[in-house]
């Protein structure tokens, strides 16, 4: 989880009714907004996910933020946090793991299969590869909501 915070020059509800607009004629994404009691408002964004192959090709990270008044008048902090979609996680540590259980029982048997060693290595290996590949893609995926909210709040 990567964590972004800055300092935008507005109150929190004129903020809040700024990334809303901006964000609602964005298309494909899924966008929801919660006031807090204590004067704070969340928000989450993150890309619409239809069909299992937009992993591969859409924005798959999870957006969390939170709008804070500071002691200035008409300041506000700005939290944003990056978060890597479920399903993405779900994906790769399912790979790993069933890759690694594979091995683990083939350590432990007496008679070795080779068939079953091959296939356990290959989920293995591709979980891996899956895991830093996705490592990659995140940091751009998350440099394009940095730049979308830096030109929805002009910082």
């Amino acid at each position: 989880m990567e964590k972004w915070h800055f300092k935008a020059k507005n109150n929190p509800k004129e903020i809040s009714k700024k990334i809303e607009s901006a964000l609602e004629l964005i298309k494909g994404l899924v966008f929801k907004m919660n006031y807090d009691k204590n004067n704070s408002i969340t928000f989450r964004v993150r890309k619409r996910i239809l069909y299992p192959w937009y992993l591969f090709f859409l924005n798959s990270i999870v957006v969390n933020g939170k709008l804070l008044k500071t002691k200035r008048e008409n300041e506000t902090l700005v939290e944003v946090s990056f978060n890597q979609h479920f399903l993405w996680k779900l994906v790769i540590f399912t790979d790993i793991f069933v890759g690694f259980g594979i091995l683990i029982i083939l350590i432990l048997q007496e008679d070795f299969n080779v068939f079953m060693s091959i296939f356990g290595t290959l989920f293995f290996a591709v979980g891996v590869l899956l895991w830093i590949s996705i490592q990659k893609k995140r940091e751009r995926n998350i440099q394009e909501y940095k730049t979308l909210f830096s030109e929805i709040l002009k910082i």
